[in-house]
């Protein structure tokens, strides 16, 4: 076993608050319609690692995507006012979804709306690190999503946030995680994009981050989805600033969490350690 492999698996092992980041595409088919097999599998995994004493929080992407699925809308809608209001139908159908899921393992789940204003304004901060704090004391699973039908920013894509990768990077470093687990419709840094190169390598360990690795992570999300490689590296880069651990990993696999937290050769990790020469701040 390399120098990195044993790294890996002892930063896994003493990980005891974990932020998991589900994206549309592991949670939804392109339809819009939810893939309950995918939710069930997370719902079992985070359980279980809930049952064995970790701290879990879950960013969940998702209201919008399953908001079309719901209306048997062709496509995402086009006007900002119709985006929000699918939003709305979206999230609540997400929320009944993952508490009922979740209920199956005998655990609760809690719904956590953000904006970027409510992470910048210190004294909703504090609220809302203080809530996610009692919610976890009590052992029941914070639910976090961008609050899509009063904010723009996610919808947009030209806001702080941006997408739920950079939102997922915000809640891991408020709440002091260990290590923020991506799972994407991907699995893993490649060192070019492996749509378009056959030959594209995995890069299983990162341990510096620069502009470099920026330029060959282009692309863009999936057809309900808004953020890509590039918005995931930005993720990584202010979580690693913080000394937390990271992983990027293809979400729809089976056992990709127990995988990821056994320190098995998946996905990309990124070191604690990592250095970071690009702006951190996503």
């Amino acid at each position: 076993m390399t120098e990195n492999q044993n790294g890996r698996r002892s930063v896994m092992a003493s990980a005891k608050r974990i932020v998991i980041k589900v994206g549309t595409s592991t949670i939804t088919f392109d339809s819009g319609r939810m893939n309950l097999r995918n939710i069930d599998r997370l719902a079992r995994a985070i359980s279980n690692l809930m049952n064995s004493g970790k701290q879990v929080i879950l960013v969940t992407s998702g209201a919008i995507g399953v908001g079309v699925g719901c209306l048997d809308m062709e496509k995402k809608p086009t006007e900002m006012r119709d985006k929000q209001a699918v939003a709305a139908v979206g999230q609540c159908e997400l929320m009944n979804v993952y508490s009922r899921c979740f209920a199956e393992y005998s655990h609760v789940v809690g719904q956590i709306l953000l904006t970027k204003d409510d992470l910048e304004e210190t004294h909703t901060r504090t609220n809302i690190s203080n809530t996610m704090e009692s919610l976890l004391e009590k052992g029941i699973l914070p639910v976090v999503n961008e609050n899509d039908t009063v904010s723009t920013n996610e919808i947009l894509y030209n806001g702080t946030f941006g997408d739920n990768d950079t939102l997922s990077a915000h809640v891991a470093c408020l709440m002091h995680a260990d290590l923020l687990i991506i799972l994407s419709d991907i699995d893993g840094l490649y060192d070019s994009d492996p749509k378009g190169n056959a030959g594209a390598h995995r890069i299983p360990v990162v341990c510096h981050i620069d502009p470099d690795m920026l330029e060959h992570a282009g692309g863009i999300g999936s057809r309900l989805a808004t953020g890509g490689m590039h918005t995931k590296i930005k993720a990584m880069s202010l979580v690693v600033s913080q000394g937390i651990a990271g992983v990027i990993a293809e979400g729809s696999q089976s056992q990709i969490l127990e995988d990821i937290l056994e320190g098995a050769d998946i996905g990309t990790f990124f070191d604690p350690s990592c250095t970071v020469d690009i702006t951190s701040s996503p």
